[in-house]
């Protein structure tokens, strides 16, 4: 996704064009659709997609099945018992089963003492609109079921922000954008006290990708958090290399007294990181600290996961953590690291074409 080279341009011109480049990888229609939406919504994006998706009924036939929408595009999920509901207004739904009311007594009590603090990262993959409401449930169930401190998320578009936010109220999301698709960190309101944030641009990004830190403290301990969806694909491979250098920079100029945390989708094969010189001796990868566990080696496999119906059988460690302690003394350390929405839904699919990593670390009191 390039962004227009016009900068003597009007600005106002400019900010549309981009719009339109955004809509357009959300929806996969052309320039002249996506313009056409956006104009009709007064040039707000999520207007504009929720019009695209779930075009007007006539009030004549508003209890009946709506029509079969054009096949450019998503197919809806399944009706539920409530009726129909469109594939990218993901929040007609109750909220009785929302991720804070699950919480079981059990997990409330560890994570009170203060000794744990675990987080999930993951690749939502909500560029793909097929099932996105279902799978965007099954991402949830997650979140009830494990109740982490902190949350990375990539692949994020403002339907799915809206109904993290509606489901996941439990929790404070900061997002690296507000259009298009782009990253999160969600912080569990009783645990995390949320300080301050900052985007870090990426200037050469073809793809609307940057950093997006957030400083927090847990139990005392100050907190620099970082994701990002560095470069996509093996022909960027230039450009992601220079984005996961400023990560690592960025992670070294932290103040001494935190405990950074990268978490996300790099897209990085090991030569690339290699090529770049390795992490600095500061910093670690969780997963080769943690001793290189099989179990969770590769988050991005097309054998295991048919989202994307890939005939060949790719296996890549997109997804990374790096870790660098607070200089003082390590008073958080990662124990375990293991993959999740490894079962598929009712609707066949997985929650997403990425595993998602669940990590556990040890809290010194």
């Amino acid at each position: 996704m390039e962004r227009p080279s016009d900068p003597g341009g009007d600005p106002e011109l400019k900010k549309r064009r981009l719009l339109c480049v955004a809509f357009t990888s959300v929806a996969r229609c052309d320039a002249a659709v996506a313009q056409c939406y956006l104009s009709e919504n007064d040039w707000e994006m999520e207007r504009a997609l929720n019009s695209y998706f779930e075009p007007p009924v006539p009030e004549s036939a508003a209890e009946s099945r709506p029509e079969s929408r054009p096949e450019s595009r998503p197919e809806s999920p399944p009706e539920s018992a409530a009726g129909p509901e469109p594939c990218v207004d993901l929040t007609n739904e109750e909220t009785t089963d929302s991720v804070s009311s699950k919480t079981s007594t059990s997990e409330g009590i560890q994570q009170e003492d203060g000794s744990m603090f675990s987080f999930i990262t993951w690749n939502v993959d909500g560029l793909d609109l097929n099932n996105l409401q279902e799978r965007a449930r099954g991402v949830c169930s997650y979140l009830t079921l494990y109740s982490p401190d902190v949350v990375f998320l990539q692949e994020v578009i403002p339907p799915y922000c809206s109904y993290l936010k509606k489901r996941a109220h439990s929790y404070e999301i900061i997002t690296g954008h507000e259009e298009g698709y782009f990253t999160a960190i969600m912080l569990k309101k009783s645990r995390v006290k949320f300080k301050s944030q900052e985007i870090i641009p990426f200037p050469n990004t073809k793809m609307m990708r940057n950093l997006l830190c957030v400083y927090a403290s847990i139990s005392g301990n100050e907190l620099c958090l970082m994701t990002s969806h560095l470069e996509s694909t093996r022909g960027h491979a230039k450009e992601r290399m220079n984005q996961l250098k400023m990560v690592l920079k960025k992670m070294q100029e932290a103040p001494e007294s935190a405990t950074v945390i990268f978490a996300g989708d790099t897209n990085l094969r090991d030569h690339e990181v290699t090529k770049c010189g390795g992490l600095p001796s500061n910093i670690l990868d969780v997963w080769e600290f943690l001793g290189k566990p099989k179990h969770c080696q590769y988050t991005w496999d097309t054998q295991m996961n048919s989202n994307l119906g890939i005939s060949a059988t790719c296996k890549l460690r997109f997804d990374r953590i790096f870790f660098r302690t607070a200089a003082e003394s390590g008073h958080i350390v990662p124990q375990s690291l293991d993959l999740l929405g490894l079962e598929k839904l009712d609707c066949g699919r997985f929650p997403s074409d990425h595993w998602g990593l669940l990590c556990n670390l040890d809290v010194i009191l």
